[in-house]
């Protein structure tokens, strides 16, 4: 046969972009015919019959949402955007004032973006550092919102003692980044090593962007352990330090098994709390461009449940029950492959911890 003859096309010169890899484990996923196949490539908590939980708090709070579905002001609903920085800035939130901008976003991966896009238009770094290895997005989102930043990648993962390469990460940033560069962190439960900094190890990353002159770029607020004060304690303590200026990207995903709700935001700290009427009109500028006005169900939801004593202390509840299944998961997987004499050690997979992202996305 001979080859077929298409016309040309203004688009000639576009290439194919190779898809990712959660990308194509979801697309085998949904062709494999196995009836008992499972899914490991999405990071969504289900039960025991591989379906997505919905959290007993959600569902109190859904029949108490009002019957409306008129667009929300550009900037986000108000009721969620003060639950969201409550939640992750705790009682910090009463010294950081009027320096804390906030924004509604489409999930953590909008947050992301946006936060992208907007120190992109505004401080222009030269580079993006990411950690080695990542969450595959943060090098796209970058790669889309800043094509001539920069994407470098310090050392995160040891694969020889399956351990967080601290030593390697300080080194790279102390003696490679450069002031004005943008330092992407993962908050809680990393994705995908599930391996984070100790406390101290925090403080040591903060000293260093304090001396280098970064700009940190938190991806989440994560929860591993099911206590949201102990898994926000890096955001708070990088947020304590007055002299950092920092953006954090905050996702409902996963704490609430909001999936496709696409419940986010994005949060930038500044030290002068006289700027935050421009910061704030460029990132509804942003969104205003992007998505115009953010959805609204996911958000009322939140809203709702972290405002209400009762429903709040139901989805802390929601949230332990999570961790701890996990754990326990994590733990038997462990125990059979002791059981079963499986060469190698198997200690991590019971000393890293799980993903129940707040920033990610």
């Amino acid at each position: 046969m001979g080859s077929t003859n298409y016309p040309s096309s203004i688009f000639d010169s576009v290439e194919f972009s190779p898809y990712d890899d959660a990308f194509k484990v979801l697309a085998a996923f949904a062709s494999d015919p196995h009836p008992d196949k499972v899914s490991l490539g999405a990071g969504v908590y289900r039960d025991d019959n591989a379906q997505p939980w919905t959290l007993s708090s959600v569902k109190k709070a859904i029949p108490l949402l009002p019957d409306n579905h008129d667009y929300l002001p550009f900037g986000g609903f108000p009721p969620y955007l003060e639950v969201s920085r409550e939640l992750l800035f705790g009682d910090l939130i009463r010294e950081l004032g009027d320096r804390l901008c906030t924004i509604q976003t489409v999930s953590g991966t909008g947050a992301c973006h946006v936060g992208a896009v907007f120190l992109v238009n505004t401080i222009k770094p030269r580079t993006a550092w990411i950690s080695d290895p990542s969450w595959v997005n943060h090098s796209v989102i970058w790669e889309c919102a800043g094509p001539t930043v920069h994407r470098k990648f310090y050392p995160y993962y040891d694969s020889g003692s399956r351990s967080l390469d601290f030593s390697g990460m300080i080194g790279k940033l102390e003696n490679e980044a450069e002031k004005g560069d943008v330092v992407i962190l993962q908050a809680c439960a990393h994705n995908p090593t599930g391996l984070d900094p100790s406390k101290s190890q925090w403080s040591q990353i903060a000293d260093v962007c304090e001396a280098k002159g970064l700009l940190d770029n938190y991806d989440s607020q994560g929860f591993a352990s099911g206590d949201p004060d102990e898994d926000a304690w890096a955001v708070r303590h990088f947020a304590s330090r007055s002299s950092l200026e920092i953006g954090f990207a905050q996702s409902f995903s996963k704490n609430f098994g909001l999936y496709g709700e696409r419940v986010g935001a994005f949060h930038l700290l500044t030290r002068n709390s006289s700027l935050k009427p421009a910061i704030q009109s460029q990132l509804v500028r942003i969104m205003r461009s992007e998505v115009s006005s953010s959805p609204s169900f996911g958000c009322r939801i939140v809203a709702t449940v972290l405002s209400d004593d009762r429903l709040r202390e139901q989805w802390q509840g929601d949230l332990k029950t999570m961790s701890a299944r996990i754990r326990s998961m994590r733990e038997a997987l462990y125990a059979e492959l002791q059981r079963l004499g499986t060469p190698g050690d198997w200690g991590h997979i019971v000393s890293q911890v799980s993903e129940l992202t707040i920033l990610q996305t």
